[in-house]
């Protein structure tokens, strides 16, 4: 006779509360970030809206030679989310759903890992498997494990004491072996077509790229991170796609350390179809802080003319509205200041730029404590915050050796 534990079942369910998998994985770090599914498909709606704006509102989805490439795959929803919306899209064309599986997998869907973890991720979402020949594995044509999701531990080019490509400090990347390099090979490269022919195999001409690069780099004690996502961003442009996807830091728009060429380049290329910014990231990457937010664009080969930009805060959603991105030498995120800036700009004013010293006025950095506390004879004073706290300090006259005639104004 069998115990009670052993006759009573429970009927256990999770009806409407299963949970994507994807959506349980905590974030590597701020800086490689898991890309959450229901971003993932809006981006590949506004992919799939300007498809077919340009090809006379056929379905992106449907067409059998369209291929897809992300560069900097985490977790594989990028290329699971493009496989599913294929999968059902080419029904038709292709009836037989381990022929139209397998069709996808190996001719139109290709991702490069950023380490060896998420290589295995990507794996695991778009093939089902960690290795794309296992038993397991929902593509059966493939005779390599990676599939076409590739990884290998690149090493940085070091020169001087920094990589050449990505500007990473050799103090802190040039790991032992076993150690993740983040050495990214989508821009180790001075000729990303003779890369990418390696890492699969043969010539390849992508007509989507879509992904979340990395975002920075830790610094070697300095006080701010090498920004990284530029080089993506330029590196994919290389490749000629016919549209060009990408989450990146909106810290672009205006500032950021060495990327005054990435905003020029950035606000005066007219292919650059749609912009969705969301100045606090919490929107859209819940419990990750990047400062200044994130935004997401659409870069079209064919368009050449104003951006769809759409500004998204807390759920107040501003526009979208055309604008011109290269208006202004930075990019003016409210759209409601524009037309207070050029009220303002019309008057012809002097700039408050003339009487203001952006950085090092007295030729010091915001870190510099070569001041004492008490006060001497022929001392001035210097106002400054640590850890959040205000004091003041006292240096002689004679040692401020830049801007001193600026002292007592």
């Amino acid at each position: 006779m069998s115990s009670p534990s052993q006759s009573i079942q429970v009927p256990f369910t999770l009806r409407g509360r299963n949970p994507d998998v994807i959506t349980c994985i905590a974030n590597l770090s701020n800086d490689e970030v898991f890309t959450p599914p229901e971003l993932a498909n809006r981006m590949l709606d506004t992919l799939a809206e300007a498809w077919a704006k340009n090809h006379k509102g056929a379905n992106l989805w449907a067409d059998p030679s369209v291929t897809f490439l992300d560069p900097c795959t985490k977790s594989g929803v990028f290329l699971r989310e493009i496989t599913r919306r294929l999968t059902e899209g080419l029904e038709k064309e292709i009836p037989n759903l381990q022929k139209r599986v397998d069709h996808i997998l190996t001719k139109q869907v290709f991702g490069i890992a950023i380490t060896q973890l998420t290589s295995l991720l990507a794996r695991r979402s778009v093939y089902c498997s960690k290795h794309a020949t296992g038993p397991h594995s929902i593509a059966k044509r493939f005779k390599i494990d990676s599939g076409n999701i590739w990884f290998e531990r690149m090493e940085h080019a070091w020169n001087g004491s920094r990589c050449q490509y990505c500007g990473a400090a050799q103090a802190v990347f040039d790991r032992a072996e076993g150690l993740e390099t983040h050495a990214y090979a989508f821009i180790h490269t001075d000729n990303i077509q003779s890369r990418i022919a390696e890492i699969f195999g043969k010539n390849m001409q992508f007509d989507v790229i879509i992904g979340n690069p990395p975002y920075q780099l830790a610094s070697d004690g300095g006080t701010r991170d090498v920004p990284i996502y530029q080089h993506f961003v330029e590196q994919a442009k290389q490749l000629q796609p016919r549209y060009l996807a990408m989450v990146i830091p909106s810290r672009w728009m205006a500032s950021g350390l060495g990327l005054s060429d990435f905003r020029k380049t950035m606000l005066g290329d007219t292919r650059i179809r749609e912009l969705v910014d969301y100045p606090a990231a919490n929107d859209v990457f819940p419990g990750v802080e990047v400062k200044a937010g994130v935004c997401y664009f659409l870069w079209d080969a064919t368009h050449d003319g104003d951006c769809k930009v759409t500004t998204s805060r807390g759920g107040e959603i501003i526009g979208p509205i055309e604008r011109n991105l290269g208006e202004y030498d930075v990019f003016v995120r409210d759209a409601r200041a524009v037309s207070i800036l050029h009220k303002v700009l019309k008057k012809k004013e002097p700039s408050i730029n003339t009487i203001l010293a952006r950085d090092k006025e007295f030729g010091w950095t915001s870190n510099f404590d070569g001041f004492h506390e008490n006060e001497r004879k022929g001392d001035v004073p210097i106002n400054y915050i640590r850890k959040m706290k205000r004091g003041v300090g006292y240096i002689n006259r004679n040692e401020v050796t830049k801007s001193a005639h600026l002292i007592d104004t």
